[in-house]
């Protein structure tokens, strides 16, 4: 469901430091700005939870979350008013990745609950598609990683067939994550009320592909 709209967002978003309107500034520069030898980005990250927590159980990496929504993200900052060193929040649209980050520049990228978008027609949107892959593989470092979840398991299904298909490497797959206690990564509320229901996480980790494979429709 889309939140409704707020009058006060862009101008709330405009105040605060940690959030970067022109990501585009700072291509090269992200682990300089977060003092920190290792970056992680979290694309869609909603209302924030879950970057605000790792950004303080792992505090000596960068955590950048990327949200094209203005309404949700200043929901998200409105949360915490305290300005951490090690994070920042990108407002923008994934598809220009490539205009923000340099070749090699970004560690592990995170997709946690991304929209399904479950209609056929619009696979394209959905950010485990073929071309964000292309895009997330020019991005990562030489051992870069990939970590997707989910709790929609026909999204689950299309994605490791779009990463197989690109030529990711898979590491982990797991079709109910949470059974097993996993301390070393936080809970967001969204993640915690299906858990509580009883239903399962799905997720994946891989390797990037190299570039080796060309797009597909």
């Amino acid at each position: 469901m889309r939140m409704r709209n707020k009058p006060w967002a862009l101008a709330y978003l405009s105040e605060r430091p940690d959030c970067i309107r022109d990501p585009q500034n700072y291509k090269g520069k992200w682990k300089e700005l977060l003092g920190s030898s290792v970056l992680h980005i979290e694309i869609g990250s909603g209302k924030g939870d879950w970057w605000l927590k790792m950004s303080e159980m792992v505090p000596d990496e960068g955590w950048l979350a990327i949200e094209k929504d203005k309404n949700v993200s200043a929901t998200a900052l409105k949360k915490d008013l305290q300005l951490q060193a090690n994070r920042r929040w990108i407002l923008g649209d994934a598809a220009e990745l490539e205009e923000w980050f340099a070749k090699g520049e970004v560690d592990v990228i995170h997709l946690n609950f991304t929209d399904p978008w479950p209609k056929k027609h619009h696979a394209k949107r959905r950010l485990a598609h073929f071309r964000f892959l292309q895009r997330y593989d020019k991005i990562l470092g030489e051992d870069g990683t990939l970590i997707l979840k989910t709790d929609n398991q026909a999204y689950f299904e299309f994605s490791l067939c779009e990463l197989s298909q690109a030529g990711w490497r898979f590491c982990e797959v797991d079709l109910d994550y949470r059974q097993e206690p996993h301390q070393e990564e936080a809970i967001s509320e969204y993640e915690a009320k299906f858990v509580s229901l009883g239903k399962p996480i799905y997720r994946v980790k891989c390797h990037r592909s190299g570039g080796l494979h060309e797009a597909h429709d």
